[in-house]
C-alpha cells in the first residue's frame, strides 16, 4: 500500500509558486489566463476618454456651436446601450472578445453569414484606433520638436493615389508613419506579456492621463472661462436648422459614435476575468460612467473656454494645436513649460487608447478564430497568455492605414462597421432572451432596457445612412465594403479550413453539443430586423442627398 507523506514532510511552497500553480490549473497552455477583476478591466478601457481627442476639433469644424451637444447626447446613448452589452456578455462567461462575439452567437441560429459580420466589423472599427492614435501622438511629437516650417512636416514620398475613393487620400511614406509605428510596436512590447501585465502598465498611465484631463475639464469651469457667448447663435454651421443643419448634426452624431460607444470594450476580458459573474456587469458600468462624466464634461470646458472659432482652427482639427489649447485652459497664458507638460500628456493618453484598442481587438480577433469565424492562425496565444499572432495581424493591418493622408475619412469608415456592429448587438439582447429565456443570466438588464437598446439600433442605423457622407462622399461606400470583407474570410475558414463544420467550442454557452439543433423561437422577425435595419440605412442616405 502506497504512504502518503505527512503534511509535515511536505516542502514549503511559496505563494508565487501556489499562484502559478493555480493559474496553469484555471488557465491550460494555450489559452487565455484567468488573471484580472473588473478593476483591471475598467484600467484597460480607461483610453476610451481620450478618443474624445481624436475628433473634437473635426466635430467642432463640421456641427459649429451645437457640437457639445453631440457629445452630450452621443453618450447617453452609448451608456444605455451598455446594459444590453452587460447581460448578453454574463451568457458566456468563456469566452473573449466582447460583445460582437456574444451577439454573433444570437444571429447563429439564424444565419452562419450574418453572425461572422459582428465580429468582423467591430474588429475593423476599433483597429483603427492604433493608426488613428499613433498617428495623432506622432504629429504632437514632432510638432513639439520642431518649428512649424521645418522640412520634416511635409517632406514624404507618395506610394498610390486613392482619389477615387474620396479626394486627397493617398498612401504615404513620411517622418510621421515612422515614428507612429514605434510607438505601436513599444504598444505591442508591453501587451505581449498578457493582460495583467497591460492592466497594471495602464492602471498607472491612465491615472496620469486620466487627472489633467479631467483637470482640463473642471478649471475653466472654476475660473470663469467658460462664457455664454461660446455657445452662441446655436445653429449648425450653415446657419440653420434646416435640411442642410440636421444632416450636419447627423454626421456629428454619426462619428462620435465611435468614441463615445467605445467603453463597451470593457467587456472584452470576460474570459480573464477572476469572477466574470460579478467582474463583467462592474467593468462595464464603471467604465461607462467614467465615459458619462468625460465626454460630456470635456467638449463643454473646450467650446466654453475656447470658442467654436478658437475650436474649428486648423491646427485643432489636425490635432497639432490641442496642446497650447489646453495649456491656455489651465493657465493664464499658454506657457512652454505647461505646454510641453501637456505634450507630454496627450502621447500617454493616446498611448492608453491604443492600448485599449489592441488589448480589445486582439482578443476579437482571437475568439472569432476559436470559434470558427476567423482562419485558424489567430487562435495562437504565447506562454503569458497573449493572442501575439492577432495582435502581429493588427499591426500589420495598420501600417498599412497608417500611410493614409485622411485619417478622417478612415475614422468615417471605420464608424460605418462600427454602426453595424452595433446595430446587430443590441438586437442580439432581445434574441438571446427569446432563444434562451432559460439560460443563468448573472445580471439582466430591465425589460425596458432591451427596448431601448433595440429603438437606439435603428436611430444609429438612421444615422449611419444620413450623416456618413459629411465626411467624405466615398465614407459610407468604403465602410460598406469593408464589411463585406467578412464574407470570403469567413467562407475560406468554413468551408476549406473546417470544411463546413463548426468547432465545438462555438457552442460553449449555448446549452447543445457541436452539431446540435439550435432552437429559433423568433421566427421571422430577425429577418424582419434585417430588413428594417438596411432601409432605415436608405432612408437616412435619402435625407443627406435632399439636403444637398
Amino acid at each position: 500500500m502506497e504512504v502518503i507523506p505527512a503534511m509535515t514532510d511536505a516542502p514549503r511552497v511559496s505563494k508565487r509558486a501556489l499562484s502559478a500553480v493555480v493559474a496553469s490549473a484555471v488557465a491550460p497552455s494555450g489559452e487565455l489566463h484567468r488573471s484580472i477583476d473588473w478593476k483591471g478591466a475598467f484600467w484597460v478601457a480607461s483610453g476610451v476618454p481620450a478618443l474624445v481627442l481624436f475628433s473634437i476639433g473635426s466635430i467642432a469644424a463640421t456641427v459649429g456651436s451645437p457640437s457639445w451637444l453631440v457629445w452630450s447626447v452621443s453618450i447617453v446613448f452609448g451608456f444605455f446601450q451598455s446594459f444590453v452589452y452587460a447581460e448578453i456578455a454574463g451568457l458566456f462567461p468563456n469566452k473573449a472578445g466582447g460583445a460582437s462575439v456574444y451577439g454573433a452567437m444570437a444571429w447563429l441560429r439564424y444565419s452562419k453569414f450574418v453572425a461572422p459580420v459582428s465580429v468582423w466589423c467591430n474588429w475593423m472599427a476599433w483597429s483603427t484606433v492604433l493608426a488613428i492614435g499613433s498617428g495623432l501622438a506622432a504629429g504632437y511629437i514632432l510638432t513639439a520638436l520642431f518649428p512649424a516650417d521645418a522640412a520634416i512636416h511635409t517632406k514624404q514620398i507618395t506610394l498610390l493615389d486613392l482619389g477615387f475613393l474620396t479626394e486627397g487620400l493617398a498612401l504615404r511614406l513620411n517622418a510621421q508613419f515612422v515614428i507612429a509605428a514605434a510607438l505601436l510596436l513599444l504598444c505591442f512590447a508591453v501587451q505581449h506579456h498578457g493582460i495583467l501585465q497591460a492592466a497594471r502598465v495602464q492602471t498607472v498611465v491612465g491615472l496620469a492621463v486620466l487627472i489633467p484631463l479631467l483637470i482640463v475639464g473642471i478649471v475653466p469651469f472654476l475660473t470663469g472661462d467658460v462664457v455664454r457667448q461660446n455657445f452662441e447663435p446655436f445653429a449648425p454651421l450653415n446657419g440653420a436648422w434646416n435640411a442642410q443643419g440636421w444632416t450636419l448634426f447627423a454626421g456629428g452624431l454619426f462619428l462620435a459614435a465611435w468614441s463615445t460607444y467605445g467603453f463597451e470594450t470593457a467587456v472584452c476580458y470576460t474570459r480573464e476575468f477572476k469572477n466574470p459573474e460579478k467582474d463583467t456587469f462592474k467593468a462595464i458600468f464603471y467604465s461607462g460612467l467614467l465615459c458619462l462624466v468625460m465626454f460630456i464634461l470635456v467638449p463643454l470646458a473646450f467650446q466654453g473656454a475656447l470658442g467654436v472659432e478658437r475650436l474649428t482652427s486648423e491646427d485643432i482639427v489636425a490635432g497639432t494645436g490641442v496642446a497650447a489649447a489646453m495649456a491656455s485652459m489651465i493657465s493664464s497664458g499658454p506657457g512652454a513649460a505647461v505646454g510641453n507638460v501637456l505634450v507630454v500628456m496627450l502621447v500617454l493618453a493616446l498611448l492608453l487608447s491604443i492600448m485599449t484598442s489592441m488589448a480589445g481587438t486582439a482578443r476579437t480577433l482571437y475568439q472569432g478564430s476559436v470559434d470558427g469565424w476567423l482562419p485558424k492562425y489567430l487562435g495562437h496565444v504565447n506562454r503569458h497568455g497573449a493572442p501575439t499572432r492577432a495582435m502581429w495581424t493588427n499591426l500589420t493591418f495598420n501600417f498599412i492605414l497608417l500611410m493614409m493622408s485622411d485619417y478622417v475619412f478612415v475614422l468615417a469608415a471605420s464608424s460605418v462597421c462600427y454602426i453595424i456592429f452595433n446595430f446587430l448587438n443590441l438586437n442580439a439582447g432581445w434574441l438571446h432572451r427569446v432563444d434562451s429565456p432559460d439560460t443563468p443570466r448573472p445580471w439582466r438588464a430591465p425589460t425596458v432596457l432591451l427596448a431601448i437598446g433595440v429603438f437606439l439600433s435603428f436611430v444609429n442605423a438612421l444615422l449611419m445612412g444620413w450623416g456618413a457622407n459629411v465626411w467624405g462622399d466615398g465614407a459610407l461606400i468604403t465602410g460598406l465594403v469593408a464589411a463585406a470583407l467578412i464574407l470570403p474570410v469567413f467562407l475560406f475558414r468554413h468551408y476549406v479550413q473546417d470544411k463546413g463544420v463548426f468547432p465545438s467550442s462555438l457552442y460553449e454557452g449555448l446549452g447543445v453539443s457541436e452539431g446540435g439543433h439550435l432552437a429559433k423561437r423568433a421566427g421571422i422577425l430577425p429577418y424582419l430586423v434585417l430588413i428594417g435595419g438596411a432601409f432605415i440605412v436608405f432612408l437616412g442616405h435619402l435625407l443627406a442627398r435632399m439636403a444637398g
